[in-house]
């Protein structure tokens, strides 16, 4: 669903009292309508896995989904969500972090920060990206896991 396609007259669901994995939602929900569908996952693998069959799959993403998806109306809404990582530790996470981990060597460097954020659409300079990595504990190398989750605790969408 493209942004413009969105339900306008669906009312606001209220927010949920924690907000530990709201900024994971919120790069997994590409269309920024509240919710993760099939295509939000589809687009969002797609901008890191060019040439790799495997997020490409709607039989994988369709199981992503209907993982989380406990009221089985086809998407993933934050409560879900949560509820999911809360169960899983951070293994979804661990997942996206392998997605933007381009050269797969653990780390997120400068490039990888910046090609994703370039992706997702938000604008970053340079310096901006290098706070990012600082934010997280990293180093001229990027940052771990762990650094992105740092990161992701902060609210970066304007």
């Amino acid at each position: 669903m493209c942004p413009s396609e969105r339900n306008l007259s669906r009312p606001a669901k209220a927010k949920s009292s924690s907000t530990e994995f709201r900024s994971a939602f919120e790069v997994l929900d590409v269309d920024r309508d509240g919710k993760i569908s099939r295509e939000d996952l589809r687009i969002f693998y797609s901008g890191f896995c060019s040439g790799n069959s495997g997020f490409d799959d709607d039989e994988m993403i369709g199981t992503m989904i209907s993982l989380a998806d406990s009221n089985s109306d086809g998407f993933v809404e934050y409560e879900e969500f949560e509820r999911v990582l809360g169960l899983s530790g951070f293994g979804v996470m661990e997942d996206v972090f392998k997605v933007m981990d381009k050269d797969g060597d653990g780390r997120l460097s400068h490039e990888d920060l910046r090609s994703y954020m370039k992706w997702a659409g938000f604008s970053a300079s340079d310096e901006d990206i290098k706070a990012m990595i600082r934010l997280g504990g990293g180093d001229g190398n990027g940052v771990s896991f762990n650094g992105l989750l740092k990161i992701l605790a902060l609210n970066f969408a304007t």
